[in-house]
This record gives structure tokens, C-alpha cells and sequence, in this order.
């Protein structure tokens, strides 16, 4: 995996307290800590060095270092000289330099708080830049030796001062054992130590891009709820260490095709959205929240089968339907349908043709929607039907069709009386004509 992104973490002021102060006048023994009692060569020796450490222009002061090797190749305070090149290579901001340094001085004290420190800091972009095993290895020696320690200050800076700084050393030590696992392909361990570095800073856009990354990288579909949350988390947080503009866009966008591709449509989407906002880590549920195409798709079948036992009748006309309107469509109507009596349908009546005494009836065949009011089928009779009925009237029948069109769906059916069942309407009675009165004898 290519690296994404470097993100300074630079402690502010860590260059000042992992610098050394002189040790001392010339002529004056080194301090009584340390063994053996370590001595200048001579006076230029003292007065070069005292030079380096009250300069603060970071390259007038490594060329003074570069001298100091080059007059006294051997000295009694090579620690003291390497520390102060590892320092000054790193406020120069050279990765490669700063780490070549540390090495040195690792070699002769391997827990050596300085050197630790800044082989860690430059992992990253140091491994940008090589894409070299031997980069990832010393970073990974150097963070964890650091998180063994972390209870105890470096040498120079005192509890108070560790108490302000350890936060952020601990933070960069776990963000750079998430990177480096994550450059292995290490999933699992990448996320574990992510996670960790958000329980400390749990604002931090890179991290939040690099935990979707870790989870979403062993293609594991359940797990792909988290990977959605934490690019979107990327994506859309803006406070103190949000992701840069191009990892923030990446974030909204990986988001966004996950979800659809995942769940199936972006139905839901702005509920993850929202609480990516919210909540600056995943919910444990996280990976519940979201349902799959898969899920959806199993329990449709499921709800499917069930429905159709139920619902025969509307499972039939439904299955028509996507036969008729599909691109074989005339080719099913002539060889399964034509001129052959269909079994029993349910219909709604849409109008009738005319309205009292119909001979024709345009319906809206049951399929399991909520189609009452669009005909997709016709039913001719021979002979009127008696009287009339509401719009809405649920009938069913059995007929044989004789015709349909696509597009809209319209299948005409030649229907028998007796074989329309649910028609209620029914004919007026016919006027009584009464015969007159004969007349009597009496009225003539």
C-alpha cells in the first residue's frame, strides 16, 4: 500500500529539551554521573562545542558539527555529538540524515530517548520516500521501545514537562505502529493500534482515512459498515486535525460508493452521515447498522416465497407482467398465453365501457403493489352485463386472452359471463303496465 499522507505530529519545543546544554567550562570535570570521567582535547575542542549549542541557526550549526567530526574524529563526547547532529538534521527537516544519525547513536546507547524519538518521527515520510523494509523495522523498534518506557521522562525533562509532552509521543507511537502494520498488510494489528491512537486524539481526519483503509483492505463485506464510517468521519470532520482537503474529499467519496455498493441503493445514507458527524469513533453496533444488498436481498426471497403461497393469484399476474414488458415479451404471449384460458386473477375495476350495461370492463389486475387506478388489463363479453358497478368493485375471473400491447401494458381478454365472478350489478325492473278497467253497464 502506498502511502497516503504524512501529518506532522512535532511535539512543540521537543527540539529544546532533546538538545543538550553545555556540560561545562573548559578545564571543569564532566558531570560526576557519568563514567568514566570524560575531558576535552584542548581548549578549541571546549570552545567549538559551546559555539553549537548557543547557535541557533539549525545549518550554521551542523556546519560547526561537520567541523567539530572532521578536527576531533575521537572524542570523550561523541553521545553529546551525536545527539546534537540527530537534532539539528531534524530541525532541518532532513528525514534520511536525522535517521542515519540516530543509528549512530543507537549503536552505542540503544534506549537513547533522542534517537528513539526522531527514528519514530521520520518513519513515515522517510518510508515515502524508500519504500524500504529496514524503514519500517526501525520505526517499529523505536515506537515500541518508546511505549516501554513511557511511564518514565527522558533524560532532561523533568515530570511536569513529561506530563505536558507524553500525550503526543504516545499518540505518534501508536499512529506510527498503525502505519507500519499497515504498509505489512497487517490489518488487524493496523486497526488495533488506530484505534488506540483515536482513544488519545479522537480527532484526527488521517487516522480516521487510515482506519477505513485497515478495514476495508481484508474484504471482509460484514465488517464494511466501519470502513463507511470512518471515511465518512475523514470526509466530513473540519476541526483541529482534520485530514487535508484532497484525503477529506477521498474520505466522502470512498463513503459514498462503499455504502451503494454495499447496501444497494444510498436509501440510509445521510443517518451515517450524520452520525459520523456526531461520534468521533464507530459505534460498537457500527457493523449492524448498516444492512446488505445480501441481507436485503435473502430476506426479499424469504418474504418472496411466502408472499406468493399466500398470494397466488397477484404472483401470477406479477410474473406476467415482467414477461409481457420484457424484451421477449411478444414471443411469451404467442406460445404461453394466446388463445389460452389464464387461471383465476383478482381485479380491481378501473371504468366501464358504457357506464350502465357494460360489454366492456378495463381492470387493474392485483400483482401485490397499490395499483388500483391504472388498467393493464381489458375483459370483453359478448352480451352486456347486467347494470353496473363502482370503480373499485373487486372482481375475478378467467379468460383468454386475445391481444396486448408493451408499452403501456394493456392485455385484452375475452371473458364468458358465468366466468366473471363479484359482478353485483344489476338490471332495473321492468315497468308494470296495467291493463284498463272493461267497462260496465253502468258507465255506458
Amino acid at each position: 500500500m502506498l502511502v497516503q499522507s504524512y501529518k506532522s505530529f512535532l511535539v512543540t519545543g521537543i527540539l529544546g529539551l532533546l538538545s543538550l546544554a553545555p556540560t561545562g567550562m573548559y578545564g571543569q570535570a564532566a558531570p560526576a554521573a557519568q563514567t568514566p570521567q570524560k575531558n576535552w582535547k584542548d581548549r578549541a575542542e571546549y570552545d567549538l562545542y559551546d559555539a553549537i549549542t548557543k547557535d541557533t541557526n539549525a545549518k550554521t550549526r551542523l556546519d560547526k558539527l561537520e567541523q567539530w567530526q572532521k578536527q576531533y574524529p575521537q572524542t570523550d563526547y561523541k553521545i553529546e555529538r551525536a545527539t546534537l547532529l540527530v537534532t539539528t538534521h531534524a530541525a532541518l527537516g532532513q528525514a534520511k540524515e536525522t535517521t542515519d544519525a540516530a543509528k549512530q547513536l543507537l549503536a552505542d546507547d540503544p534506549k537513547n530517548f533522542t534517537a528513539l524519538y526522531y527514528t519514530m518521527y521520520f518513519t513515515q515520510p522517510l518510508y515515502g520516500q524508500s519504500q524500504t523494509p529496514e524503514v519500517l523495522e526501525q520505526g517499529e523498534k523505536a515506537s515500541n521501545t518508546i511505549l516501554s518506557g513511557i511511564d518514565t521522562p527522558p533524560p532532561n525533562v523533568t515530570a511536569e514537562q513529561w506530563a505536558k509532552l507524553r500525550p503526543d509521543i504516545e499518540l505518534l507511537a501508536h499512529v506510527n505502529l498503525g502505519f507500519i502494520a499497515m504498509q505489512r498488510k497487517n490489518w488487524d494489528a493496523a486497526e488495533a493500534e488506530f484505534g488506540k491512537s483515536l482513544q488519545l486524539n479522537p480527532n484526527n481526519g488521517l487516522v480516521d482515512f487510515w482506519m477505513g483503509l485497515v478495514i476495508y483492505s481484508p474484504k471482509k463485506s460484514e465488517r464494511y459498515p466501519s470502513a463507511i464510517f470512518y471515511f465518512e468521519r475523514a470526509g466530513t470532520y473540519e476541526g483541529p486535525g482534520a485530514a487535508d482537503p484532497k484525503i477529506r474529499q477521498q474520505g466522502l467519496e470512498y463513503a459514498k460508493r462503499l455504502y451503494k455498493n454495499y447496501h444497494g441503493s444510498e436509501d440510509g445514507f445521510n443517518d451515517v452521515v450524520a452520525l459520523a458527524k456526531s461520534s468521533p469513533t464507530a459505534p460498537a453496533d457500527m457493523d449492524t447498522k448498516i444492512e446488505s444488498i445480501v441481507a436485503i436481498t435473502k430476506k426479499q426471497f424469504a418474504n418472496e416465497e411466502e408472499w406468493r403461497k399466500a398470494h397466488p393469484q397477484e404472483a401470477l399476474w406479477k410474473d406476467v407482467k415482467t414477461a409481457l414488458t420484457g424484451a421477449d415479451g411478444a414471443n411469451y404471449f404467442n406460445t404461453n398465453m394466446k388463445d389460452t384460458q389464464v387461471p383465476t386473477l383478482k381485479a380491481k375495476v378501473v371504468s366501464l365501457e358504457p357506464a350502465n350495461k357494460p360489454k366492456t370492463i378495463l381492470v387493474a389486475v392485483e400483482d401485490g403493489s397499490n395499483n388500483t387506478e391504472t388498467a393493464d388489463a381489458t375483459l370483453k363479453f359478448e352480451a352486456p352485463l347486467p347494470g353496473k358497478v363502482d370503480a373499485g368493485t373487486e372482481l375475478t375471473f378467467e379468460g383468454v386472452p386475445e391481444s396486448y400491447t408493451a408499452n403501456p401494458l394493456m392485455v385484452v381478454f375475452n371473458v364468458d359471463k358465468d366466468k366473471l365472478h363479484g359482478w353485483t350489478g344489476k338490471n332495473a325492473p321492468a315497468p308494470v303496465h296495467h291493463k284498463p278497467k272493461a267497462k260496465t253497464s253502468a258507465s255506458k
